[in-house]
């Protein structure tokens, strides 16, 4: 799926309409947190959204941990690491990948997912789309569904997104 480029059916455009309004209509304002006086602006409903129904979410190391921690926190659902190889204790899936500059490998505990399980995949950019086609992999291994994959940044020119399943991806930004 490409970048947000409209409202969700049902849903009205945003007062400055365009991608930025329509990031900004998904930006939650959280009144006096962590402490009084302050909005926090919480992303997690932007993230979120357009999935369904999602059991786990699984962040990718390192930075996708802190956007699909908050993100399972707010749907309700658990929160699975996606580590890097040698980082997990006790039997793992792996799943090896190439990199721009090398090849990587990823695991997950293998009872991290019951069968049939829904999940969302959650990271900070896609690339080349190694990362998150080998998290789709460890995912589907383990008897779960993918229901999508969700990044804030899609660097569209290393066409990352042709190794994920049509409508699979979600990008905030495309560059």
């Amino acid at each position: 799926m490409p970048a947000v480029t409209e409202p969700p059916p049902g849903e009205d455009a945003p007062a400055g309409a365009g991608l930025a309004g329509l990031i900004k209509a998904k930006v939650r304002d959280v009144p006096d947190y962590p402490q009084a006086g302050i909005v926090f602006k919480d992303i997690t409903p932007l993230l979120a959204a357009g999935h369904g129904p999602v059991d786990k979410v699984a962040g990718i190391e390192a930075r996708g941990f802190i956007l699909a921690a908050p993100v399972a926190s707010q749907l309700g659902s658990g929160f699975v690491p996606v580590r890097k190889h040698g980082r997990l204790p006790g039997p793992t899936y792996a799943e090896s990948y190439d990199l721009e500059y090398g090849t990587a490998t990823i695991e997950v505990h293998q009872d991290a997912f019951a069968p049939g399980e829904r999940v969302l995949i959650v990271d900070d950019v896609l690339a080349t789309g190694g990362t998150a086609a080998a998290t789709v992999t460890l995912v589907e291994r383990a008897g779960a569904e993918v229901v999508g994959v969700a990044v804030i940044l899609e660097l569209a020119f290393l066409g990352g997104r042709a190794r994920l399943a049509t409508g699979q991806l979600r990008s905030l930004l495309v560059v």
